[in-house]
Parts: C-alpha cells; sequence; structure tokens
C-alpha cells in the first residue's frame, strides 16, 4: 500500500503548527510543509482547498482536507487517525 499524500500548510512561528507537526512526526509520517508565512498568494490557494478555514495548520490527506491541529489530535484521540494515515 503506497504511503498517504500528507500536505500541511503552516506558519513559521505558529505554536499550532509545531504541534500538528509533531504528532505526524511522531507517526513517523512523511509530510510535504508548505510554510506560508507573508505569502498572501499561497494563503489565498490555502483558503480555495479548505472551501473556507483561512487559519493554520490547515492539513490534507490524500487530498482530503482534515482541519487543523484541534482536529487531527482529535481524529488521533479517537484511535481514527491511524488508519486514515495507513490509507
Amino acid at each position: 500500500m503506497p504511503a498517504p499524500k500528507v500536505e500541511i500548510y503552516t506558519w513559521t512561528t505558529c505554536p499550532y503548527c509545531i504541534r500538528a507537526k509533531a504528532l505526524l512526526d511522531s507517526k513517523g509520517v512523511k509530510y510535504t510543509e508548505y510554510n506560508i508565512t507573508g505569502d498572501h498568494e499561497a494563503r489565498k490557494k490555502m483558503i480555495e482547498r479548505t472551501g473556507g478555514p483561512d487559519s493554520v495548520p490547515q492539513i490534507f490527506i490524500n487530498d482530503k482536507h482534515y482541519g487543523g491541529c484541534d482536529d487531527i489530535h482529535a481524529l488521533d484521540a479517537k484511535g481514527q487517525l491511524d488508519p486514515v494515515l495507513k490509507g
């Protein structure tokens, strides 16, 4: 089974971004990080992908939007993140 395609939009100093990446790192997940600090065009693209949410981080797994830091931690707490990451 191929590894999931995980993407995360971040800002450099965002504590929630750091926490979300730490969770992914703890699970050994490889991800593509888009640091959009000060990049208005990249932020606009992120908002188009999320369908509205404009805060960071925003996390996509296999092109499906899973929300931000609290969202993936909640998914993990329910035991539902690992199955998503396993595809």
